[in-house]
């Protein structure tokens, strides 16, 4: 077996049923999917089992311990050369393990990822918000882009181990709160090789409106501070740019209803960096409603990541005052 496909769960069986329904049509077929039940209450295993002469697949219940650590209860009963991971609100395309197994076949990497796209199937919001993760002005490519800062960081919506990766880590030291960079930087500190696969993409759907879109990147946010508590050196600039963004705009607003000069003018700031939104979502997604959408939606992920940035930082001021 090549490669077992660790999915965790928790209350979300209609994404289990697009997911495994994407796996039945891979054109290279040598994979096993073990989905592992976090505790749900709404239990998806009706949906794995209408799946069973499709796909060679394991059900796993289990009480509720979090996605990462769930991921290495999968990662225990796997019994492929390599441990993929993906994210239960994803979609597959057919092509995905055929370019992973040509990758591998060429590069000498332990862990690989590869980028997410908007399906066509997706709703307008959710392309704004694939345009919005996945954008270099919101993220700086680090989500899978071949431009991207630094190294390359596997995330867990997308990501692939060898069995040697989960031997020497032991997984997940962290289940939820930034998991999967905490485990991406021990992997690389141990000394294995990363590679981003480019055409090894996932359609992740992630959330479906701008309140859900909101909770999630606060909680990203607040992740961010959590992983400095481990790496501390890991905290960069980029990382403090959505802070900037957020601490910016009263400052600047205050300067210019009090001001003159150089400084009032920073408020302009904001509008020119929509408008380079809206023409960076206008080039890619060649639709001026999802342009829009993106310019939105980028306001909304560096406002929360900031705020929760700033929310979970002030907790460490407060314990070591």
């Amino acid at each position: 077996m090549d490669y077992s496909v660790i999915v965790p769960i928790y209350n979300r069986p209609d994404e289990i049923d697009e997911l495994l329904q994407s796996l039945t049509l891979q054109t290279y077929g040598d994979f096993e999917v073990l989905v592992i039940e976090d505790g749900s209450t709404d239990r998806c295993d009706q949906i794995v089992e209408k799946y069973s002469d499709q796909l060679s697949i394991r059900y796993f219940y289990k009480e509720n311990s979090g996605q990462g650590f769930s991921r290495n209860f999968g990662f225990d009963k796997a019994a492929g050369d390599y441990f993929v991971v993906f994210d239960s609100d994803c979609i597959i395309p057919p092509h995905y393990f055929e370019s992973v197994n040509r990758y591998l076949a060429i590069h000498d990497v332990d862990c690989w990822g590869g980028p997410d796209r908007a399906h066509q199937s997706f709703s307008p919001i959710q392309k704004a918000i694939s345009f919005s993760m996945t954008s270099f002005f919101t993220t700086g490519g680090i989500r899978g882009r071949k431009n991207h800062i630094g190294t390359f960081h596997p995330r867990s919506f997308n990501m692939g181990i060898s069995q040697e990766v989960y031997k020497e880590t032991g997984g997940y030291k962290i289940t939820r709160m930034g998991e999967d960079i905490e485990f991406s930087l021990r992997i690389i500190n141990k000394g294995f090789k990363t590679g981003l696969i480019e055409d090894a993409y996932v359609y992740h759907k992630r959330r479906t409106d701008f309140k859900q879109f909101y909770h999630q990147l606060h909680f990203f946010g607040r992740a961010r501070i959590n992983i400095k508590r481990f790496y501390p050196n890991e905290l960069k600039l980029v990382h403090l740019l959505p802070v900037f963004f957020v601490i910016g705009l009263p400052i600047s607003l205050f300067l210019m209803l009090t001001g003159d000069g150089v400084l009032s003018k920073l408020i302009l700031l904001y509008p020119l960096y929509a408008l380079v939104l809206f023409i960076d979502a206008a080039t890619s997604t060649k639709d001026l409603k999802i342009s829009f959408l993106g310019m939105v939606a980028g306001f909304i992920q560096l406002t929360a990541y900031g705020i929760g940035f700033l929310e979970e930082l002030s907790k460490d001021f407060k314990k070591s005052g």
